[in-house]
């Protein structure tokens, strides 16, 4: 619900850098409940936590009531047909994202599942030994260069429109951090696999859900956002149930070479991928445009879509950037 309230009240262009925003404050929520968290149900009992979980849930909904704007009137038109549910998994891209979604939540669950065991097991067990109030000193470091990686990685994906590199280059360097974790035998390699794989999880923060709501039309992005979270939710479910599973019956190194081989496959899947960036939006003012022509615009090839910002009066034209530009756009209604 709060991507798709970004995706409407952000345009297309700037919505990177509110989602690297959300992502980053996600990040840092992490970072201070792992610290926070041990603190306080440390001192005061796990009762606490769920007292202080209550009064942040409070705070949330006055900031919802009383900060948050209303998202803008969006009028558009679409068949009967496209208002289905199933249209969302028709778009061969949008799917791509979806399976992104599945596999970035399910080694995230298997990287938290065994970082915090393999720290705090004894030798013998195979861990390194630390107590659990010392996990602090692997986590945040990780996350101070997490969430300085998602800046280049919102400004290559979106500004210089390398999204798909970036996110190969971002599950390369999961892959590096996994196996850095699976075979360390020093803490201090281990914790560098730790810092390898925020790296590269962060960088996905800024664009997963700004490249959803691309692919998708503005009547899909909420439907089609409420599928991608659907699939990182189970993600989240079955990459916990089979870290659980290996770690039972096998070992860290035994994790490391699975989620090896799901890197490779995840980096051929994004390597395939079109370019979210091959798409632009033109905005064109309804006091010198006529509303009609540009609705009559989408029987052009080269348009992907366009609706009404009734809020802001301005019509918005989505168009691929491969096939016309701005100016023909401008041109066709003049």
């Amino acid at each position: 619900m709060v991507s798709a309230m970004i995706a409407d009240l952000v345009k297309e262009e700037q919505r990177a850098h509110a989602m690297a925003i959300m992502g980053g404050t996600i990040a840092l929520s992490f970072a201070a409940a792992m610290i926070i968290a041990p603190i306080v149900g440390g001192h005061w009992g796990i009762d606490k936590l769920f007292w202080l979980t209550a009064v942040l849930s409070v705070m949330a909904i006055g900031i919802l009531f009383t900060a948050v704007p209303k998202p803008p009137k969006i009028v558009h038109s679409y068949a009967e047909e496209e208002s289905k549910m199933m249209e969302v998994f028709k778009d061969k891209s949008l799917t791509r994202m979806y399976i992104t979604f599945l596999f970035h939540s399910s080694i995230m669950t298997m990287a938290f599942f065994i970082i915090p065991m393999v720290m705090t097991q004894s030798l013998a067990e195979g861990g390194f030994g630390w107590e659990k109030a010392e996990l602090w000193k692997v986590y945040l470091p990780a996350m101070v260069f997490g969430l300085i990686s998602m800046g280049p990685a919102a400004v290559f994906g979106e500004k210089y429109g390398k999204g798909r590199q970036v996110f190969m280059i971002s599950v390369a360097v999961i892959f590096l951090g996994f196996i850095a974790m699976g075979f360390a035998t020093t803490p201090w390699v281990f914790i560098t696999g730790v810092v390898l794989f925020f790296i590269g999880f962060n960088m996905f923060e800024p664009l997963l859900q700004s490249f959803v709501a691309k692919f998708a039309k503005v009547h899909q992005k909420g439907a089609a956002l409420g599928v991608a979270n659907t699939f990182a939710y189970v993600g989240i479910f079955f990459g916990g149930l089979l870290a659980g599973w290996l770690m039972q019956h096998y070992d860290r190194g035994t994790l490391a070479i699975v989620v090896a081989v799901i890197s490779i496959a995840w980096f051929i899947w994004v390597a395939t991928m079109p370019n979210p960036n091959n798409r632009g939006n033109v905005y064109l003012p309804l006091d010198i445009f006529d509303r009609e022509r540009v609705a009559g615009l989408t029987s052009h090839e080269a348009i992907v879509e366009s609706y009404v910002n009734e809020t802001e009066n301005i019509a918005v034209v989505k168009y691929e950037k491969e096939m016309i530009d701005e100016d023909e756009i401008r041109g066709m209604l003049s």
